[in-house]
């Protein structure tokens, strides 16, 4: 039996949010991925590579599972009424409604996050409640149809967990396995509790100039749609 993974493209997108699952979710038992976005023009990612889409959002066929990626492009994303549309049509209909990092952002733009638990990236985790979520400081968060990851290299454990509800514990061990998924990270700085001051400081400043700009729109949004 077919199983149709849609991941949505946009420009500025984090490329591992994308890749990871994607990786992951491809060697589902009936998988048919599809890569949709706005045109059938390349997407930048955000560390150089462009991906061609394999269809629009008019060519797309109807989803088993919507995956929406984050990075920096969701800004206008959530801003795109077509693009919205598209998510909430496709994730009214679909299976399961996945975000990987920031994607979550996305969903809840287009209404499809209220009242369900959700996580996201740590750095924005708190501004998923002006959305309606719930937000759970968790890897990864199963609701019902709705799954989220965390932030960016979550994605990959965000696809185990799905592969395992969809196919059984024994695929995704045997998917796990083929492509010796088995991080020994050789730092301990990976989520906020353990990093140092020194280094979160040092992120947190990093991210600075972006948080208001984002904390602004999404103040805008919401505050729209009440």
């Amino acid at each position: 039996m077919s199983f149709t993974l849609g991941f949505l493209l946009f420009d500025d997108l984090t490329q591992l949010d994308f890749t990871g699952p994607l990786q992951v979710l491809s060697r589902l038992p009936g998988a048919q991925t599809v890569l949709i976005a706005k045109t059938d023009g390349p997407v930048r990612t955000d560390c150089g590579p462009f991906i061609l889409p394999t269809h629009t959002l008019e060519t797309a066929p109807d989803l088993d599972l919507l995956c929406v990626p984050g990075g920096f492009g969701v800004d206008a994303v959530m801003q795109d009424e077509a693009l919205l549309e598209f998510v909430r049509h496709q994730g009214e209909r679909a299976r399961y409604v996945t975000s990987v990092c920031t994607g979550a952002f996305i969903l809840g733009a287009a209404g499809l996050l209220t009242g369900k638990r959700a996580t996201t990236h740590w750095r924005y985790h708190d501004h998923l409640a002006a959305f309606g979520a719930i937000p759970v400081r968790q890897r990864v968060v199963h609701d019902g149809r709705v799954i989220s990851g965390g932030g960016v290299t979550a994605g990959i454990d965000f696809a185990f967990s799905v592969v395992r509800e969809i196919a059984g514990e024994a695929v995704a061990s045997a998917i796990q396995l083929g492509l010796e998924y088995d991080p020994e990270p050789p730092l301990n700085a990976g989520h906020p509790d353990r990093a140092s001051a020194e280094v979160r400081q040092a992120v947190e400043a990093r991210f600075a100039p972006r948080m208001d700009g984002f904390e602004e729109l999404v103040s805008r949004l919401t505050a729209q749609d009440g």
